[in-house]
C-alpha cells in the first residue's frame, strides 16, 4: 500500500471537532447536546447581507479577480480608515477566510524549516496551518493562574534563533479571551525591529473587546510597516462563519504581491460570500452596540457560575468570546469525552473543547478546556448546571 505523505501524517486533526462523532452519538440517543466547543456565534447575521443574497440577479457567478473584487476592496480601504488603519486597495487582498489569509502569510514570509513564535495556548489550526506550509511553530507558554499574559519579553528573546522569521499573536485571544495593551505591542515592536522579523496578528475577534478597554492593531504601529501583516475575517464580527471571506492585510507591497501569486493558484476567492461581506459593511452600528452588550452580559454570566463551582477556576477574558477554565479533573480530554458519551442530565449534556489541543507544549492544559459563550444566557445557564452535575458525577474528579 503507498505511504501516506509526512505532511498528512503530522498534521493534526482539529480538537474542536474531534470529539464531534461522540456529540452524533448522544444526539442519536434523543439526548440534547449544548454545543460550546466551537466559536458559532448564535447571533443573526446582518440584514443588509441576508437581503443582497436574496436579491441576487446573476446569470452567471463567474470568476473573479484573485485579490478580490474591486468594488470590496475600495470599501474595506475605506471601512479600515474609520478604525484608525489607513490602508489602500493595493495594501489588502480578499481570501477564503481567515484561514487562508494565514497561510497565505506563512508561505509569503517563511521558507520550509522557519520558525515563527506563538503565544500559546493559541487557536488549534495555527498548527495545522504551519504543518501544511512546513513552518515550525515555536511556542511562547503563558499561564493560566496569570491570566495567560504574555512572559517577560527577555522569555521571547530567549526563543529567537537564527530560523525565527516571525511572532503571530491573536489579539483578541482565541482561546484565551486575552487582549494586548499598547504597552506590550510596543515591546514587541521592538523586538521585531531589532531582530528585523515580521509581526502576523489575527486580529477577526477586534470587535469585542470589554470593560471599556480598546483594541489596538499592530497597523496601528508606527515604524513596522515592512513588517507587519494582519489577517481579519467577516466570520465573528457580522456572524458570517459560512461565507468563508477573510482579509491580509500589510503595507509590505513584496507580502502582497507574493500572496497574490499563491492566492492566482486557487483562482478567486467566492464571489456570492464576497457580495454579502461588502453588504456587510453598510451594517448599522446598533448592531455592534447590541451585540457587545449580549456577549458582555453572557460573559460576566459565564464567569460568575463557573467560578463558583467548587475546584473550577476562568480568569476573566477581556476579549473575543471564549474563556479557557482549569476543572478538577483528572484528564480533560478524557472528561470531554465522558460527558458526551456516558452522562446526561434532564436528558441533556454539553460539549467543550479539552484544552490541550490548544497547546504544542507536552503537559500543558490537560486539566483545562475552552468554553466559548455563543449561546444564550438561558442555554448557558442549563449548560453550566450539566457542566457542574457532570463534575460531581465524574468517577475521576480530583480537588486538590
Amino acid at each position: 500500500m503507498p505511504s501516506i505523505s509526512h505532511r498528512g501524517t503530522v498534521m493534526p486533526a482539529s480538537p474542536i471537532r474531534r470529539l464531534v462523532p461522540f456529540a452524533e452519538q448522544a444526539k442519536n440517543k434523543g439526548i440534547k447536546v449544548f454545543h460550546l466547543n466551537i466559536g458559532q456565534p448564535d447571533i443573526k447575521t446582518p440584514q443588509v447581507a441576508l437581503e443582497a443574497m436574496h436579491s441576487l440577479d446573476l446569470n452567471v457567478i463567474e470568476y473573479g479577480h484573485s485579490a478580490g473584487r474591486e468594488s470590496y476592496r475600495k470599501k474595506l480601504s475605506a471601512y479600515y480608515k474609520t478604525k484608525g488603519i489607513n490602508i489602500n486597495t493595493d495594501q489588502l487582498m480578499i481570501t477564503t477566510g481567515g484561514s487562508e489569509a494565514i497561510s497565505l502569510a506563512f508561505l509569503s514570509c517563511l521558507d520550509v524549516g522557519d520558525e515563527v513564535i506563538v503565544p500559546e495556548p493559541f487557536y488549534a489550526n495555527y498548527y495545522g496551518f504551519a504543518s501544511s506550509t512546513g513552518v515550525k511553530v515555536v511556542p511562547l507558554s503563558s499561564d493560566i493562574d496569570t491570566s495567560f499574559a504574555l512572559p517577560s519579553f527577555s522569555e521571547i528573546e530567549k526563543l529567537i534563533t537564527d530560523r525565527t522569521r516571525a511572532i503571530f499573536i491573536c489579539n483578541p485571544n482565541n482561546p484565551t479571551g486575552y487582549l494586548y495593551s499598547r504597552e506590550e505591542l510596543e515591546q514587541l515592536k521592538d523586538i521585531v525591529k531589532r531582530h528585523d522579523l515580521y509581526l502576523l496578528s489575527d486580529e477577526v475577534y477586534s470587535e469585542f473587546c470589554y470593560d471599556g478597554a480598546q483594541h489596538i492593531s499592530i497597523m496601528e504601529l508606527e515604524g513596522l510597516e515592512d513588517h507587519t501583516v494582519m489577517i481579519d475575517s467577516v466570520s465573528k464580527r457580522y456572524s458570517e462563519c459560512g461565507l468563508r471571506i477573510g482579509m491580509l492585510l500589510s503595507r509590505n507591497p513584496r507580502i502582497i504581491e507574493t500572496a497574490l501569486k499563491f492566492a492566482q493558484a486557487r483562482l478567486c476567492p467566492p464571489t456570492l460570500g464576497q457580495i454579502a461581506a461588502e453588504a456587510s459593511l453598510e451594517t448599522p452600528e446598533e448592531y455592534f452596540r447590541e451585540t457587545n452588550v449580549e456577549y458582555n452580559k453572557r460573559r460576566n454570566f459565564l464567569i460568575e457560575r463557573l467560578n463558583r463551582i467548587p475546584g473550577v477556576f476562568s480568569p476573566m477574558p477581556k476579549g473575543a468570546f471564549y474563556t479557557v477554565a482549569r476543572l478538577p479533573v483528572d484528564d480533560a480530554d478524557k472528561f470531554c469525552q465522558w460527558v458526551l458519551s456516558d452522562f446526561s442530565y434532564n436528558n441533556q449534556t454539553v460539549m467543550m473543547a479539552p484544552a490541550s489541543g490548544f497547546y504544542i507544549t507536552p503537559g500543558k492544559g490537560t486539566k483545562e478546556v475552552r468554553i466559548a459563550y455563543v449561546l444564550n444566557i438561558d442555554d448557558l445557564a442549563a449548560a453550566i448546571d450539566i457542566l457542574e452535575r457532570a463534575l460531581e458525577a465524574y468517577p475521576n474528579r480530583c480537588l486538590d
